[in-house]
């Protein structure tokens, strides 16, 4: 199949966004087809290859094309993106199916008529309208939206979700809220993200209890409560692998870890390159993913580093919450514990140091259970929903 994908992102990016809009892309043409990948351009100079960045085989079937838009992220950048995919969109012969992640734009090539367009699949990570209300709550950077902000994404969200030839959730949760809120649909997948497996087995695991949290460091992610938890196990130390040097979260962090003492305890990477991170988590016996209850972890969150941490065959202490449920079991391949409690994460992880069989045992049968949820598990389940919206 061709297929066109509309991501409203600089590109490369070195955020969940995009490392899950290349990975997905490119499992997608290891099955056979064909992608067209439309985004922004880099802002970096000279441009960074998406290939090399994300530590992948360049490939003829993925066509990675920068659209001609004003720098930068602002309203100007947007609406010129906007206007680009309209005219790219144009004409159902352009491709067999279309698929983005992005509300605005599904919501613009849904009011192309049907026959001058391919079908489109919205790929949903959250409802707009609690996203955007919780934001400020949860990222230091957001600005509060304002009533007609959140009156135009409510109206959008039921708009597409009536309307899209094909939709997407990332939890089971996601799909039953929206079901809830807007009746039910045809052509509806449940695919939750996925990982890149290792070449080979992990790593026996190391000797000295280290506890490793990979990813950004946003206030709702829940590093912080992973520091206060280190600050309960002395036995134990810290790797933080992230945090982008322009954000205040690093700070943040390293501030919290130095005022609780432990600044000699935990090593912070600062961002890394996706292919690095692998080889970083190996050094950790444990891995932490401690998102508290909030408006985008509780149902809608399909965490990278979740299964990122499954395809490391280490120990995991994750927060007990729904979305997190879905994939992992309770004392089967995780420790889940009470979201938001650093008590609780370090009482895991005294038990998990005191304990290595346990630690070994968690890790092994998280390790068989990442096999489910490969990239290339993810395109062949989108693989099977764009084949039905296409005979539709």
């Amino acid at each position: 199949m061709r297929i066109l994908y509309f991501a409203d992102i600089r590109f490369p990016l070195e955020r969940a966004n995009g490392i899950q809009t290349m990975e997905t892309c490119f499992a997608l043409t290891e099955r056979g087809h064909r992608v067209h990948l439309v985004v922004k351009p880099d802002t970096q100079s000279p441009e960074r290859d998406p290939f090399d960045f994300y530590g992948l085989p360049n490939t003829r079937s993925l066509v990675i094309e920068r659209a001609n838009t004003p720098a930068g992220a602002g309203i100007v950048a947007r609406l010129g993106y906007l206007s680009f995919v309209g005219g790219r969109a144009f004409g159902k012969g352009r491709a067999d199916v279309i698929m983005t992640r992005d509300l605005g734009v599904a919501a613009l090539l849904l009011r192309l008529p049907r026959g001058l367009r391919p079908s489109v699949v919205f790929e949903s990570h959250g409802y707009a309208p609690d996203v955007a209300a919780a934001l400020p709550e949860l990222v230091a950077t957001a600005t509060p939206a304002t009533p007609s902000k959140l009156d135009r994404l409510t109206r959008r969200e039921a708009s597409v979700w009536k309307t899209a030839d094909g939709y997407v959730t990332i939890t089971r949760a996601l799909a039953d809220d929206l079901e809830r809120r807007h009746g039910p649909r045809a052509r509806l997948a449940v695919i939750p993200d996925g990982m890149r497996p290792a070449a080979q087995a992990p790593s026996p695991l190391p000797a000295e209890p280290v506890a490793a949290y990979a990813g950004h460091l946003y206030a709702w992610k829940g590093v912080d409560l992973f520091i206060q938890a280190l600050a309960q196990v002395p036995e134990v130390k810290g790797l933080i692998v992230g945090g982008h040097a322009a954000e205040p979260d690093l700070a943040r962090v390293k501030r919290l870890a130095m005022d609780l003492g432990l600044i000699d305890r935990v090593t912070f990477t600062g961002l890394v390159p996706p292919a690095m991170v692998p080889g970083l988590l190996a050094n950790a016996m444990m891995l932490v993913l401690p998102n508290p209850a909030s408006a985008i972890s509780t149902r809608f969150t399909s965490p990278l580093k979740l299964f990122e941490y499954m395809a490391a065959g280490r120990a995991i202490v994750a927060s007990d919450l729904p979305s997190i449920r879905e994939v992992l079991d309770d004392g089967k391949t995780a420790l889940l514990v009470e979201p938001g409690s650093a008590a609780a994460i370090a009482m895991a992880l005294r038990a998990l140091a005191a304990d290595r069989v346990l630690a070994e045992r968690l890790a092994r049968a998280a390790f068989h259970e990442a096999a489910g949820y490969t990239w290339s598990r993810r395109a062949e389940r989108l693989e099977a929903l764009f084949k039905d919206v296409a005979s539709a």
